[in-house]
């Protein structure tokens, strides 16, 4: 913190991918009341990010440049604003940064107190940066629209879950948290990770380059209540033949073609649903998928980890889409 100074990495229009960033010199950021300055240790990728830079989300999430990209961190507090009640300097936490301004990619960041949680010391950096935007949302997928109870009660109906794409870094989390409920898991992803999903609790994996797999088929017979739709490319087409009367495609990435099909499915009264997910981060949820990891009942699975000076890398690894599990920078 030379000067007040950080190295930081930011983009300055959309568009240019890795290429894109430029390491920069920028001031270290003043907390706000309400907001901690944290140290950062480590930050996590998601595909929301290079999404964001493309201009994939310009209707949803513009940005204002020059933007420092990426939300999902894990530091120690340096500062706090006048108003934070429950964290001091020294504590070590996981938070999400706010998705207009960003930040995670430099050496130090600013975070709302209402979305940091302790971090325990069970947790390391990349464990705890890779929960918050991919742990959220495969929690808010099932416990919402899917309506799994993560109870480990295995009483009542068993629901049947899709979850496609499930090697990435929302997938990973889904397979893992499903299995908390009473659930039975068809999984897809590449051939080289079926055993690996499997091992996760998947009962049925599928490989999404076979003819079985690309039709989504279970294996079983199995009609889907719900399926966590983490991929991306899959017409409702595929999806509704598989689906149970009421089944739902809950689609973590929502893009034109969901917003229609879904407004289409509404206005025809269909049982069968897609259903847009949009994140609502919230600490509470943070803290039980933070418990859970503590506790050994969840893993974060690490791709690979990335020195901030080599972000491009970590950027090029995240949009090529074939990473198992999260991509992680540390400055």
């Amino acid at each position: 913190m030379a000067g007040n100074l950080m190295h930081a990495v930011q983009y300055e229009s959309y568009g240019g991918g890795a290429a894109g960033l430029k390491h920069v010199e920028v001031p270290v950021p003043t907390p706000k009341n309400s907001e901690v300055l944290l140290k950062l240790e480590a930050t996590s990728l998601n595909p929301v990010d290079w999404k964001v830079q493309k201009g994939l989300l310009r209707p949803f999430l513009p940005r204002k440049f020059p933007h420092i990209p990426a939300t999902d961190v894990a530091g120690e507090i340096l500062k706090v604003g006048a108003d934070v009640k429950n964290f001091k300097p020294g504590d070590k936490v996981v938070a999400m940064l706010s998705h207009t301004e960003g930040g995670g990619l430099a050496e130090f960041g600013v975070a709302k107190e209402s979305l940091t949680v302790a971090r325990p010391s069970e947790l390391s950096a990349p464990e705890a940066a890779g929960l918050p935007v991919a742990g959220l949302t495969a929690h808010q997928a099932l416990t919402g629209p899917a309506g799994v109870k993560l109870d480990g009660n295995k009483d009542g109906s068993q629901k049947n879950i899709l979850i496609t794409a499930a090697s990435g870094g929302v997938g990973l989390y889904a397979v893992q948290l499903a299995k908390l409920g009473n659930t039975h898991i068809t999984a897809t992803c590449g051939a080289r990770n079926l055993n690996f999903v499997k091992s996760l609790g998947a009962d049925e994996v599928l490989d999404y380059k076979t003819p079985e797999g690309a039709a989504l088929r279970s294996p079983s017979g199995k009609k889907y209540d719900a399926v966590i739709h983490c991929a991306m490319g899959i017409p409702w087409s595929t999806f509704e033949p598989n689906l149970s009367d009421t089944g739902k495609v809950i689609d973590i990435t929502p893009g034109p073609r969901a917003m229609w099909t879904f407004a289409l499915k509404k206005l025809t009264l269909s049982k069968k649903q897609l259903v847009p997910l949009l994140l609502i981060p919230k600490a509470e949820n943070l803290e039980f998928l933070v418990r859970l990891v503590k506790e050994g009942r969840l893993k974060t699975y690490i791709d690979s980890v990335h020195p901030l000076s080599k972000a491009e890398d970590a950027w090029a690894k995240s949009i090529d889409g074939h990473a198992t599990g999260k991509v992680i920078v540390e400055p």
